[in-house]
């Protein structure tokens, strides 16, 4: 495969972006209204109709070269394979129960809706090139992966960890190849299921928030070293949901009050956002100084 064109944001990209992707949303409240109309054989006939529209739109955009926009029809004609996929499924009685969780108990139906999708990505992947592609790839093989080893709990977040930090080796790799464009959805993907797995372990106590807070400042620290902001982006968020945690306590509120009087102690959350904010200032100020001492690609 040769090298992979990266969109670049302009009004015309926007618009490309906007319009697909409302086409995509009505496609899906389409189904959504035909689901409650039809029968399971019915319904898997019109998810295949609107499959072949988008499907053929995109081949049409990419015979014109208009490669952005035969990537997002593309997006859609793969999110209507999905849908297709889980109706044939559901008609002919192959997939599970609704269950409380994704991984509670393997079934082979699931697996195979994950397996089918994450092919059919890979098919894209080479005829379109285009990285929005990669979200499906990611998502399918962790699903894949996480559903057919565990069956839930603290078990499926460990694999989901492990998941991630694959996905954190391949980013890194891809990085380095005529491939790098699509190393940025397979660097949001592997932030996601770090940042998730820390946060079903980490969530309840000050310590817990207080790992969380640390894990923020590492995420800032991988967006340094690999380049990739995506992970500055989480370890922010992060950071404000532990000193959010650390507010609340320390103030006595429900939530954030600068209403004057609410508690005698609402003084608290405007000092504790306002010294993260120098905080993550200071580590805006440390990560450029990093970056520009580094030689230009």
């Amino acid at each position: 495969m040769g090298a992979v064109r990266k969109p670049q944001w302009t009004s015309s990209s926007f618009l490309l972006y906007t319009g697909g992707l409302t086409v995509l949303a009505a496609a899906l409240a389409a189904l959504s209204y035909l689901s409650g109309r039809y029968g399971a054989a019915a319904y898997a006939g019109w998810s295949l109709l609107l499959l072949l529209v988008l499907y053929g739109v995109s081949f049409v955009f990419l015979a014109r070269r208009q490669w952005i926009a035969a990537g997002i029809f593309a997006v859609g004609g793969l999110s209507m394979w999905t849908a297709f996929v889980v109706a044939v499924l559901d008609w002919w009685g192959w997939l599970p129960a609704t269950s409380t969780s994704a991984f509670a108990g393997w079934h082979w139906g699931a697996l195979l809706v994950a397996a089918l999708v994450f092919a059919a990505s890979l098919v894209d992947l080479a005829i379109f090139r285009f990285p929005l592609l990669v979200v499906f790839t990611t998502v399918t093989a962790w699903y894949f992966v996480t559903d057919l080893v565990s069956g839930g709990g603290s078990w499926s977040a460990v694999v989901t960890l492990a998941v991630g930090l694959v996905y954190l080796l391949a980013g890194t790799g891809l990085d380095r190849t005529p491939r790098k464009p699509y190393a940025f959805w397979v660097h949001v993907a592997a932030g996601l299921l770090v940042g998730g797995a820390l946060l079903y372990w980490w969530h309840s106590s000050d310590l817990d928030w207080a790992l969380v807070a640390a894990s923020g400042v590492v995420f800032v620290g991988l967006a340094s070293g690999t380049g990739r902001s995506s992970w500055a982006l989480l370890g922010v968020l992060g950071i404000l949901g532990a000193f959010t945690h650390f507010a609340n306590e320390w103030s006595k509120t429900g939530f954030v009050s600068f209403a004057a009087g609410a508690t005698t102690r609402d003084w608290v959350p405007p000092l504790v956002f306002g010294a993260v904010g120098f905080f993550i200032v200071l580590l805006g100020l440390v990560v450029g100084r990093r970056r520009a001492a580094l030689p230009d690609p």
